[in-house]
């Protein structure tokens, strides 16, 4: 099962606070053990909404809205893609993760991703096929 894990921003992130050595020294211990585990497919942080559009659709009517965005508990300043056997596990791997805000109160998403199979028969042969043909081509570019 895969999971994203979404890093929520805070105050700081969203006016572009970097982080500070220590917390990028504990973060790399924790991504190391991620990847050692087998559990890390993917992990970056995100530049601040400021620096960010969203594009909201309305039918066939599309409008870009610049950021920054007004609610910092709504956004995301870093995130992970995990594999692993379970939510259970997932949970138990953010537990062992740095606070991403030291001496502050932050909070971190689990969210599952979906597979083909989740799809159902909507998802048909092609579509599948098309879809194992897209990931050969992002992965052949890595």
């Amino acid at each position: 099962m895969r999971f994203m894990i979404l890093v929520k921003a805070s105050k700081e992130s969203e006016t572009g606070v970097m982080p500070n050595q220590q917390l990028l020294t504990e973060m790399g211990k924790f991504n190391e053990e991620l990847v050692k585990a087998g559990v890390m497919l993917a992990g970056e942080g995100l530049h601040p909404s400021s620096k960010g559009v969203r594009v909201r659709f309305s039918g066939r009517k599309l409008t870009v809205i610049d950021g920054p965005f007004a609610e910092t508990k709504e956004l995301i300043a870093g995130f992970w893609i995990w594999q692993v056997k379970s939510k259970e596990e997932a949970i138990e791997w953010v537990k062992r993760c740095p606070n991403p805000f030291p001496g502050m109160e932050s909070e971190i998403e689990i969210r599952q991703v979906f597979e083909a199979e989740d799809f159902g028969a909507e998802f048909t042969p092609e579509l599948r096929e098309q879809e194992e043909r897209i990931r050969a081509q992002v992965a052949a570019k890595k």
